[in-house]
């Protein structure tokens, strides 16, 4: 067994302390005939320290597009010509999907908007929103609103939206490639007032925006650092009209070692499965990943882009014999 797995073992499996950026770029360069001996261990990491249960989450676009930053791998930017137009939800709708979402056995419900940071009309709309979905159906409510001010952080911790999730996308040394209207500070400070609220922490980001395998180790490290409770890991689907619509997708090997690396980094983290690994992986593997440190999935169709059925992936779930988080364990 290659020298890092070895040490990951020992550090990891058996002390529960994360690899460092160093050991995670060793995992991320192992040769192809090691990655099944990396998610095997990634897997007994995620069995050790997060257990066998799996976490399921719908997600919903309450304002789909029109979005003024200029993230270039995201179809929602009003400054690209992607086919992606400004709508907005209704309560009722919103309701109805969460209801749909619940059906699936999924525990987690996400309000996603797509806009640099929520103004006042947003903020009563979630309200309403969270409100409504509360009444009427038996699931957490996250939300993703972009930047916030500590006003709304606090303004959502009293709503009751129990988790917030805002992906630092890439690492610190690569994001200005990706977005150029905002930082990545910017990002991080949403991110401590956040944590300082209570609410949990989701954070991940998009591989294959063009980084090396240096800055995803970076970005893995960069994680860890922040420590959410949660990182999304999404594999980039390229969107025509966006400036990185040309992109190739991320091979299926380098993405399984990414999953091994990341969990390897993150012990104790929500390791969950996202967008992009449709294309990515594919059914086979999207199992060798959840065979591989994931431990959570988002279930039916993304933001703008078409995922898996819920039913292909609770059936898959079923047959790896990995029980579904129950809502009660998450109260």
């Amino acid at each position: 067994m290659p020298e890092i797995l070895d040490h990951a073992r020992s550090q990891v499996l058996d002390g529960g302390v994360g690899l460092d950026e160093a050991g995670v770029l060793a995992v991320l360069r192992l040769p192809d005939e090691d990655v099944p001996a990396a998610l095997q261990l990634a897997h007994e990491v995620r069995m050790r320290w997060c257990g066998p249960e799996v976490e399921v989450e719908g997600i919903v676009s309450l304002k789909t597009g029109g979005c003024p930053e200029d993230c270039h791998f995201c179809s929602q930017s009003g400054l690209f010509a992607s086919p992606v137009r400004s709508v907005w939800l209704d309560i009722p709708s919103l309701v109805e999907a969460a209801k749909q979402t619940a059906a699936t056995g999924a525990t987690e419900f996400c309000i996603v908007a797509a806009v640099r940071g929520p103004d006042a009309r947003l903020m009563k709309q979630m309200r309403e929103g969270v409100a409504a979905i509360k009444a009427e159906v038996d699931i957490q409510v996250a939300a993703s609103l972009g930047m916030l001010s500590q006003e709304q952080v606090d303004e959502l911790v009293d709503m009751g939206v129990h988790r917030y999730n805002h992906n630092l996308e890439t690492c610190r040394s690569y994001f200005p490639n990706v977005v150029t209207t905002h930082s990545w500070e910017e990002r991080w400070e949403t991110l401590t007032m956040v944590r300082a609220s209570g609410m949990e922490v989701c954070c991940g980001g998009i591989l294959g925006l063009g980084e090396t395998i240096e800055q995803r180790a970076e970005f893995a490290a960069q994680l860890s650092e922040l420590d959410p409770h949660e990182v999304p890991l999404n594999f980039l689907n390229p969107r025509p009209g966006t400036p990185l619509g040309d992109r190739p997708v991320v091979e299926a090997r380098d993405a399984l070692r990414a999953i091994a690396a990341f969990r390897l980094a993150m012990p104790r983290t929500i390791l969950r499965y996202a967008g992009g690994r449709e294309i990515t992986l594919g059914d086979l593997g999207t199992r060798d990943g959840l065979l591989g440190g994931i431990n959570a999935v988002i279930v039916g169709n993304y933001l703008t882009t078409l995922g898996r059925p819920a039913t292909d992936d609770l059936a898959l779930l079923e047959d790896l014999k990995m029980p579904v988080k129950a809502l009660s364990a998450t109260l």
